[in-house]
């Protein structure tokens, strides 16, 4: 099984913090093609970490329910419990729900959108207010 590389996030600045390597380990996890071991997630990451190392973050992503592990031999394969989109979006509403301005946040958002994902977004919010009209359509007597 052939899996590319994983670019630095961190260049070659060194030490990387542990959020770094979390965020290195699941783009790893989301780019393969099934379950990966600790050895093969370490082959695709950038620098030269320890296997101990790779192997501790696994075991911290495992633990909050960010990766499922499969027996395989002595060890675990695992693979993200979720796809890529689904986790982003969940982080997102994570830091829309802490701020204190949700209407602030959402305008500042918006008003640095890119035209082609404002006109994405309008689109799906379009597609959205019509499957919420249609749901409350059916649920009249």
């Amino acid at each position: 099984m052939h899996h590319r590389k994983i670019v630095d996030p961190g260049g070659a600045s060194g030490r990387r913090a542990r959020g770094e390597l979390e965020s290195g380990v699941l783009a790893a996890l989301w780019a393969a093609h099934g379950p990966l071991t600790a050895r093969q997630v370490r082959e695709l990451l950038p620098g030269n970490l320890a296997y101990t190392t790779v192997l501790t973050i696994l075991s911290r992503l495992y633990a909050k329910g960010m990766l499922v592990r499969h027996r395989e031999g002595r060890g675990y394969a695992y693979e993200p419990a979720r796809d890529e989109a689904s986790h982003t979006a969940e982080r997102m509403h994570t830091l829309l729900e802490r701020g204190s301005d949700r209407e602030a946040v959402l305008t500042r958002f918006v008003s640095e959108l890119s035209e082609e994902d404002e006109q994405l977004l309008q689109r799906l919010l379009s597609g959205h207010d019509a499957r919420a009209g249609a749901e409350r359509f059916d649920e009249r007597p």
